[in-house]
């Protein structure tokens, strides 16, 4: 399992508690139910995916598990954009504009990680 994944668990986990509290918001201020719902599932089930990849019980799950979290990385920042161009949240706010790159940075770390992780996985089955 590659170093990195310890923190990508960490960057999972806070980005999954910004997105909990911008649920609270979104309900408390917006009376908004349905995107924030969609985007509370997805926040959340990055680090979930995460946490499983690392008890993987082969290089194939661990794959699967990260690849998961990657799909629902991609998933949140969709919802987030969404809420921006509908008026729920606004995308010049700094607290958004964070949000939003911090979602773009776990895409980024987790589509490394999976590559780097099928790439390895081929050698070592040529091996």
């Amino acid at each position: 399992m590659p170093a990195e994944s310890n923190n990508v668990l960490a960057k999972a986990f806070e980005f999954a508690v910004r997105v909990v509290r911008l649920y609270q918001y979104l309900v408390k201020e917006h009376k908004e139910f349905v995107l924030s719902k969609q985007l509370v599932r997805c926040g959340t089930s990055i680090g979930a995916n995460i946490n499983e990849a690392q008890a993987g019980q082969s290089k194939a799950d661990f794959i699967a598990k990260m690849s998961i979290a990657s799909k629902e990385s991609r998933e949140a920042k969709y919802w987030l954009e969404l809420l921006c161009i509908t008026g729920y949240l606004d995308n010049t706010q700094p607290h958004v504009t964070s949000l939003l790159n911090q979602s773009e940075e776990l895409i980024k770390i987790l589509t490394s990680i999976v590559k780097t992780s099928q790439a390895n996985s081929k050698i070592t089955t040529k091996n």
